[in-house]
């Protein structure tokens, strides 16, 4: 079975503190809210528009 690896990279602000859950064994998962901002000039207004997305990320 051949497999693929995909790679994404996020630069953005952090909504909250990240909440850990540790389970038996010792491993653990952090999770968070990411917000990412795209910024663009519409062309028909040449106003300045900025759009937030917001990411929920488990690592």
């Amino acid at each position: 079975m051949n497999g693929t690896l995909n790679k994404v990279m996020l630069i953005g602000f952090l909504g909250d503190d990240i909440k850990m859950h540790y389970f038996e064994g010792g491993n653990c998962i952090g999770r968070f809210q990411l917000a990412t901002n795209e910024v663009y000039i519409n062309k028909t207004t040449n106003e300045k528009i900025t759009s937030t997305e917001w990411h929920n990320l488990v690592l």
